[in-house]
């Protein structure tokens, strides 16, 4: 029995999807070997996408990264193969250069526009990939990924194209890839060598593999999609062979080298999703689980709502039993009146989700402010320190009434003597509610 047989009846994918299309039919297509090629790289892609990604799975969350990129990179050239070798996603499209030969004579020649589809997605991610290791900003990443995305889609119109005027678009998507040659030789190679030697020697392994690779696509495209020189199942087995080598074997070779490589000395800083420091990383009576958030810190009652407690004092945005952040219709604090006015030792900055510690001074003597209420001791902010971490400092307050200019001041969270007066009593208690000590807020 003819092993070509048993081929030929297991794929009939050339006669299922014929290769008319728009009413055009190309007499230059691939033949059922060509098909099965396609199909068989088909299964490499998805087997080595999986075998990645199920690699990345016994990795910590974080250390994922390259996993995920290379994954995805071969899922994608896996679904493009598998069109291709179904006779699908091509269009005919009239030969500039008409040749005697068998296998490429004709009027229409079959491009398959799903394979620029496939390149425009996974040269990106494999540019990232190799930038990533190297460790360059993002800015320049983009940019790079900018560049490819220009001469992806150069060579496919230049593809498209029946005149002369294709190798036009194909110049120039020769000069976008000597750009991003130079970018991975020059610029990226000078930035691993600085960061260690197992950066550099992965980046010098994939960058090398991808720099050679990668000049021989427009060889190809030259050969096939432009000069109708070779045949479909030639274009197959070369465009295989090289996309075979740019992603399962480049993939490997990465990941080898990423077993010595922390992600984060690559300044990917990447916080899984349940490691966020608002709730595991709290300091100073931050918040850190849903618990603290609903009953409070440090023995102070918290709030249904969302609660920042610091130094025994429990804050939110609209009532509290501490000294209360801004805002109108505020309950009022053991024994100090709330105002529309009143600030507390925390400031809120209206921007970022952040508590910054205040530091307060007492203000001018003379008559209260016509949007202060009578009897509200007054605060006034100076020089704010933007921290998350650090507790806040003393606060002085003082009541600058009518009825109690004459009181002398009294620096909440500080030792004094006793208190002689009844406002300074009211003051002493206020204190011991918001939680003493020696700091305030």
């Amino acid at each position: 029995m003819d092993p070509s047989d048993f081929t030929n009846r297991r794929n009939n994918a050339v006669n299922v999807n014929t290769n008319t299309v728009n009413g055009r039919t190309a007499g230059i297509a691939i033949t059922n070997r060509g098909s099965s090629l396609y199909f068989a790289i088909c299964a490499v892609m998805g087997f080595t996408g999986l075998l990645y990604l199920a690699l990345g799975y016994m990795k910590p969350r974080r250390d994922r990264l390259f996993h995920y990129i290379t994954a995805g990179i071969l899922f994608v050239a896996s679904i493009a193969y598998f069109t291709m070798g179904s006779n699908l996603g091509f269009t005919p499209i009239a030969v500039e250069f008409p040749r005697s030969r068998a296998d490429v004579r004709g009027v229409y020649r079959e491009i398959f526009y799903v394979r620029y589809i496939d390149w425009f997605i996974t040269t990106p991610l494999l540019l990232a990939d190799l930038l990533l290791t190297a460790g360059l900003p993002w800015p320049k990443i983009a940019w790079v990924v900018l560049i490819d995305w220009v001469m992806i889609v150069l060579g496919l119109v230049g593809a498209l194209v029946q005149s002369r005027y294709k190798w036009a678009y194909y110049a120039v998507a020769c000069a976008a890839l000597l750009y991003i040659l130079y970018e991975l030789l020059w610029t990226a190679r000078r930035h691993a060598n600085i960061m260690g030697p197992h950066v550099r020697r992965t980046f010098q392994v994939c960058g090398v593999l991808t720099i050679f690779v990668w000049l021989l696509y427009p060889i190809a495209w030259g050969l096939c999609e432009g000069g109708n020189y070779l045949a479909p199942d030639s274009e197959a087995i070369f465009y295989s062979v090289l996309d075979f080598c740019a992603k399962p074997v480049f993939g490997a070779l990465l990941l080898w080298g990423h077993r010595k490589i922390n992600t984060a000395d690559l300044g990917c800083q990447i916080r899984d999703y349940d490691e966020d420091p608002a709730v595991y990383e709290g300091l100073h009576g931050v918040v850190r689980d849903k618990h603290d958030e609903k009953h409070g810190i440090n023995g102070v009652n918290g709030t249904n709502r969302r609660v920042d407690s610091v130094n025994g004092v429990t804050t939110t945005n609209a009532r509290s039993t501490g000294i209360v952040n801004g805002g109108s219709n505020i309950r009022p604090v053991t024994g100090i009146e709330g105002t529309s006015r009143m600030r507390s030792g925390i400031h809120r900055n209206a921007n970022e989700d952040t508590y910054v510690p205040d530091t307060y001074v007492a203000p001018p003597p003379g008559p209260p402010p016509d949007d202060d209420v009578g009897g509200v001791a007054r605060t006034e902010m100076l020089t704010p320190t933007r921290t998350t971490d650090v507790p806040p400092r003393d606060v002085r307050v003082v009541d600058d009434s009518a009825e109690r200019r004459a009181a002398p001041v009294v620096a909440v969270g500080t030792e004094s003597e006793a208190p002689q007066t009844h406002h300074e009593a009211m003051r002493a208690a206020t204190h011991g509610a918001i939680g003493g000590g020696n700091h305030a807020v």
